[in-house]
């Protein structure tokens, strides 16, 4: 699979920006055939970090109800990378 194509954005909320401050991990939203081995190319080439370790989980998307219809998000795929000791990701400081 393309690089480009592996990571398509970060995942920021509380539990990421924790994850961040204490053990050096970001979270991103991957593409669901991607594998870990694909996510560790992917982050150490695009955005030029020393990955450690790769851990992924599938994410059901929530019911969803708009007046009487009810729907259902997508489902996607994340992916939570420790870094190695003093690596940073420019974008992930202020978080």
């Amino acid at each position: 699979m393309d690089i480009y194509k592996v990571i398509k954005e970060p995942c920021i909320t509380e539990k990421a920006s924790q994850l961040k401050s204490e053990s050096n991990q970001v979270s991103f939203k991957v593409h669901r055939s991607a594998n870990k081995i694909e996510i560790r190319r992917a982050v150490e080439n695009l955005l030029k970090a020393n990955v450690l370790e790769v851990r992924t989980m599938n994410v059901l998307g929530k019911k969803r109800r708009i007046g009487r219809n009810v729907g259902k998000k997508a489902d996607w795929k994340k992916a939570v990378v420790r870094l190695g000791k003093g690596q940073n990701i420019e974008g992930f400081d202020g978080l």
